[in-house]
């Protein structure tokens, strides 16, 4: 790699999934590193708190040596602009997301006209997974294998035994 680059992976991740990591992992082939930037949203209700999940990407991505786990509040161009990165890494994996993510994109760049988006698609076989489905399954006491690394199957199953989900 001729420059160095720090990228910039934002998101709840409530919880990570495996398509995440999927987008982390290719990541680390195209940046020099990565800073998977963990929100927390307040007019979201996570199902796990920053804490969480920071300790379960932390974990999940463990054997990456290029990637850094942290939180972050506010706007991600002032983040960016802190720890000197003007590359956003984002997933996309329907056509609704495109939207989304173009829109956010244009936005930040509005904001900040140094910033630049790279945009990722997941593998194939994680193209319909989403945070959402995947905590709708360890509510209703699905196979997660597949879905989510052994880590977060694992806090999923036991935060829902617990019955700590209310929708």
């Amino acid at each position: 790699m001729s420059q160095e680059i720090l990228a910039v992976y934002p998101g709840s991740f409530d919880p990570p999934t495996n398509g995440h990591l999927d987008i982390i992992t290719r990541s680390t082939r195209l940046f020099c590193k990565i800073i998977v930037a963990v929100t927390d949203n307040c007019n979201k209700k996570h199902t796990f708190c920053l804490d969480e999940r920071l300790q379960l990407l932390c974990e999940s991505t463990k054997a990456l040596k290029n990637v850094e786990i942290l939180p972050f509040s506010g706007l991600l161009v002032n983040y960016l602009e802190q720890i000197n990165s003007f590359v956003v890494i984002r997933g996309l994996r329907v056509l609704s997301d495109f939207e989304y993510e173009f829109q956010m994109a244009l936005m930040n760049r509005k904001l900040n006209k140094k910033i630049e988006t790279v945009f990722l698609i997941p593998d194939q076989s994680y193209t319909f997974l989403s945070s959402s489905m995947v905590k709708e399954i360890a509510m209703l006491g699905g196979d997660m294998s597949g879905l989510v690394p052994k880590c977060v199957a694992k806090e999923l199953k036991n935060k829902y035994q617990k019955n700590e989900y209310t929708k």
